[in-house]
């Protein structure tokens, strides 16, 4: 597998297809990784209830996936002022260096709160976003603390010199916030990158932040409510492969 690498930071990733580029981020939290794509996150032996973009979109586009930071295969030192635009410097970083200037982004979990941040950063280069199952604070503070203590524990183990203070300053900058994490209420509601959401529905993934984005996003946003699992695995293909072609800039539907 191919890696790039950055100061202090070493991400692996694979690239598939042809066509307009499509930057995907796998759900799974702080492990995010490729292979989320490819199997549950929960249980390896089990495929996964959303589809796989590297394959089920690679006729139509060049799909770009990453393990994130401290997950899969990729790694980075933390610092205490590392967060979210940290993750997108990273993103921004592999897209340069495979000569990709513009693109789409689709994540699941929270990957759609890394769409959500690159759309704000860097709107101009962002044609559009696919937000599938985005993350949310909604009477689940306690989720958001769990997976900040695992994820201490096991960065502590890896590296016993990494200080306390330094992964707690890092949580509060992914999970101190509410809503999406990544960015406000008032960002969402000025966005102008054409937006599709695919709906949460569990503790991590709440319906009451997807219905929030639906609600604050500007007219024009597309919605899906049923998108998971065999049943609705073709539409939800159909639709999103729909949505991307739609908005890749005309004339470079082919473009590498």
């Amino acid at each position: 597998m191919p890696t790039f690498k950055r100061p202090d930071v070493e991400i692996n990733y694979e690239v598939h297809g042809t066509g307009f580029p499509l930057l995907i981020f796998a759900p799974g939290g702080f492990k995010s990784q490729i292979a989320h794509w490819r199997h549950s996150p929960a249980d390896p032996s089990k495929p996964p209830n959303w589809m796989n973009p590297m394959v089920d979109l690679a006729d139509d586009f060049t799909v770009v996936a990453m393990d994130q930071r401290n997950a899969g295969h990729s790694r980075a030192t933390i610092t205490a002022s590392d967060g979210w635009h940290s993750y997108a410097e990273d993103q921004l970083a592999l897209m340069d260096h495979l000569g990709h200037r513009r693109f789409h982004t689709m994540g699941g979990c929270i990957g759609a709160s890394f769409c959500l941040k690159l759309a704000e950063l860097v709107p101009e280069r962002i044609a559009s976003a696919v937000l599938q199952n985005p993350i949310g604070l909604h009477e689940n503070r306690a989720t958001w603390d769990d997976a900040l203590r695992n994820f201490a524990k096991a960065m502590r183990e890896r590296d016993p010199g990494l200080s306390e203070a330094t992964l707690a300053s890092f949580g509060k900058n992914m999970y101190g916030g509410d809503f999406v994490f990544s960015v406000t209420r008032e960002f969402v509601r000025g966005c102008q990158t054409p937006m599709f959401l695919q709906y949460g529905e569990d503790v991590p993934h709440p319906r009451a932040t997807s219905d929030e984005i639906a609600r604050l996003a500007p007219a024009g946003i597309e919605l899906q409510e049923k998108w998971k699992g065999p049943d609705h695995m073709a539409e939800s293909i159909k639709r999103v492969r729909a949505f991307l072609l739609r908005n890749t800039p005309r004339g470079a539907e082919k473009a590498a």
